[in-house]
């Protein structure tokens, strides 16, 4: 037990590694300050980030956003009473495709500010900061305080969770519930307490009001709390039973209302069955059990097998309840076939979890702040026919090839199939310095992905602003919609840039893309032009959260923990990742739902950056005490 109460960090207020500390300690001054800090710098990346991607969010997941919104608004009108009617409108099947926590807030936000995604992106922004903040405070817990604020500060500038936090949906949100769950079961193994794992358990199911994905999340916690309250001389079961009881107080009014209003046992909504299918179609790549990987391509096969063509209209519309029952049914069915090749998809899929996602960092420019509406007779600064694309632009591409249509009004570019390769590049573009400029491109994606940037004629890798353009599903080339895209972006300098067109997934056929006129708009003076400054160091800071250096950080962190013996620490720091590889892995999976467990290895990685930081600090002091010795100068005679 000495070892277990030993603090760390020389008696400056660390916590014992194990938590072994029975009282909560005072915030000196300076982690005090260090707090404020971490929340700041999150508060303020996620602004420039929002920045960045303001004009852009809306179309991230435009169709959940807006199912999100028009559960909203039918709870707005028709009041708390509503959600448990049978007759009203939101008793919908297809309003069951998501918990309604989200929907509900977005609801008492509308009835604040008004229907402005401004609103809702900077309460979610605010939130996420919190989240950086909450993870300062875990963190303390556990470990020494200044491996605490490592931490938070991974959480503040990491380009994955402030992306994420603008985006008009419930993930990061979900996030800040579980950490702060994770937060009383440390509390409780310093100090157990019944009331601290019942609002583990309660703040566990707050989580599944926003998003399903940790639905089974309290058995996983009661688990953990069985080992770290061993040998504690309390008795584990009761407290892990109160853990349980919690989540299901919070997420018994939902199942309740289900049974209800829809007469079957629906414990929070419905998507399981969706999500199991399209989770095995993911990795089925000779398509071998022919399960569509797409929402549209599901229903419509449900549709085309059992003669229904209202199936095809909807996911969860007619026999809703019925149709996600067969395909769990089904996916179950392949499961129970393939018992190994499915063990090895789960395997697969949770070590994808590891990956860092390829989020969008906080651009090195300033954001442009000039509406994006150009009259159709505003003169271009610059433009290019496709006939003078044709002629001025450049081919990357060995195997790409360009031609003119037959009527001369598209430039028909048929890429090759490599991944992520740049495909053709239009000639360069004088630009004046501090303003805003915009990039209009008519294009039509006939076959493929395609990400249409604007880079520096230097360096084509630097993209100044990108988006990717793909096919609509279930349309011939032919049919294919012609789209406006719009690229804005700020020239700090004056410089040369170009219109970039490169293969957009790692996995794709020959991309083919006709490309209308190209054009240039001067949008006025640029503003905020002094953020470059900050944009510059946090641009550059971001680009270090990536795999190859985070995920073998977390792993010495982990290493370091075990061979210290601080094993109840690793316990607390690993249940949340655990689950999400043992439960989310079976089911198809985007970085967004397993946002949460990206927490956790931060604080891990936190552990490597404080021992090495620890280990140069004592290296210093000891070169400067060697050269303290043998540097004097020899008195005078």
């Amino acid at each position: 037990m000495k070892a277990e109460n030993k603090a760390v960090d020389e008696g400056r207020g660390a916590c014992a590694v194990d938590g072994s500390s029975t009282f909560p300690r005072p915030l000196s001054p300076v982690f005090s300050l260090c707090l404020a800090l971490v929340f700041l710098v999150a508060f303020g990346v996620r602004v420039l980030s929002w920045q960045d991607t303001r004009l852009e969010t809306g179309k991230v997941q435009a169709f959940v956003t807006d199912d999100y919104k028009r559960v909203a608004r039918l709870l707005r009108q028709g009041g708390v009473s509503s959600f448990f009617s049978a007759a009203s409108p939101l008793a919908d099947l297809n309003a069951l495709g998501h918990p309604p926590g989200y929907s509900v807030l977005l609801a008492l936000i509308f009835g604040l500010f008004g229907e402005s995604d401004t609103s809702i992106q900077f309460i979610q922004i605010t939130a996420d900061a919190a989240a950086a903040l909450l993870t300062v405070f875990l963190a303390a817990e556990l470990l020494p305080r200044g491996a605490a604020v490592v931490a938070g500060m991974l959480a503040a500038l990491a380009p994955q969770f402030a992306w994420n936090s603008v985006l008009l949906l419930p993930d990061t949100l979900a996030a800040l519930p579980i950490l702060l769950a994770v937060y009383c079961l440390a509390r409780a193994m310093k100090r157990p307490r019944l009331s601290l794992v019942l609002a583990a358990g309660m703040l566990v199911g707050l989580s599944c009001w926003l998003r399903a994905n940790a639905l089974l999340l309290a058995p996983f916690l009661a688990v953990a709390v069985v080992c770290v309250l061993s040998g504690r001389g309390v008795r584990p079961a009761r407290y892990a039973l109160a853990l349980v009881c919690g989540t299901l107080l919070v997420v018994a009014p939902l199942t309740v209302r289900n049974a209800v209003v829809f007469g079957s046992f629906i414990p929070l909504s419905l998507g399981a069955g969706q999500t199991l299918l399209e989770g095995i179609a993911d990795y089925d790549r000779e398509k071998r059990f022919g399960i569509p990987a797409t929402d549209l391509g599901i229903i419509r096969g449900e549709a085309e097998a059992s003669g229904r063509p209202d199936y095809a209209e909807t996911l969860f519309g007619p026999d809703g309840i019925q149709r996600e029952r067969a395909r769990m049914s089904r996916g179950f069915a392949v499961i129970r076939e393939h018992p190994l090749w499915f063990a090895t998809v789960i395997t697969r899929r949770a070590a994808s979890m590891l990956r860092l996602e390829r989020a969008r960092t906080v651009s090195a420019a300033p954001p442009v702040t000039h509406s994006l509406a150009v009259a159709d007779e505003t003169p271009p600064a610059w433009s290019n026919s496709p006939a003078e694309l044709s002629g001025s632009g450049q081919i990357l591409s060995g195997e790409a090839a360009a031609s003119l249509s037959a009527d001369g009004e598209a430039l028909i570019i048929n890429g090759d199939g490599s991944k992520y390769a740049p495909q053709f590049a239009s000639a360069p573009v004088v630009l004046d310095r501090d303003t805003d400029y915009l990039f209009d491109v008519p294009l039509k994606i006939e076959r493929g992905r395609m990400t249409v940037s604007v880079t520096r004629d230097g360096d084509l890798r630097a993209a100044l602003v990108s988006t990717i353009v793909g096919t609509t599903e279930g349309l011939t080339p032919g049919e294919q919609p012609r789209v406006r895209v719009q690229l804005p972006f700020v020239s700090v300098n004056e410089g040369r840039v170009r219109v970039l067109l490169s293969n957009a997934a790692p996995d794709t056929p020959r991309t083919s893309v006709q490309v209308g006129p190209v054009k240039l708009f001067a949008l006025g003076p640029a503003a905020y032009v002094w953020t470059r400054y900050p944009r510059f160091v946090v641009s550059n800071i971001q680009k270090l959260f990536i795999t190859a250096v985070m995920l073998p950080l977390s792993v010495i962190g982990a290493i370091l923990l075990w061979r210290g013996r601080h094993r109840r620490t690793l316990i607390v720091l690993l249940v949340v990742p655990v689950y999400y590889f043992c439960v989310q892995s079976i089911l198809h999976t985007e970085y967004r739902y397993v946002l949460a467990l990206h927490y956790f290895l931060f604080i891990l990685a936190a552990v490597s950056f404080y021992r090495a930081g620890g280990i140069l600090l004592s290296a210093g002091r000891q070169f400067v005490a060697r050269s303290g010795q043998t540097g004097k100068l020899p008195r005078e005679s």
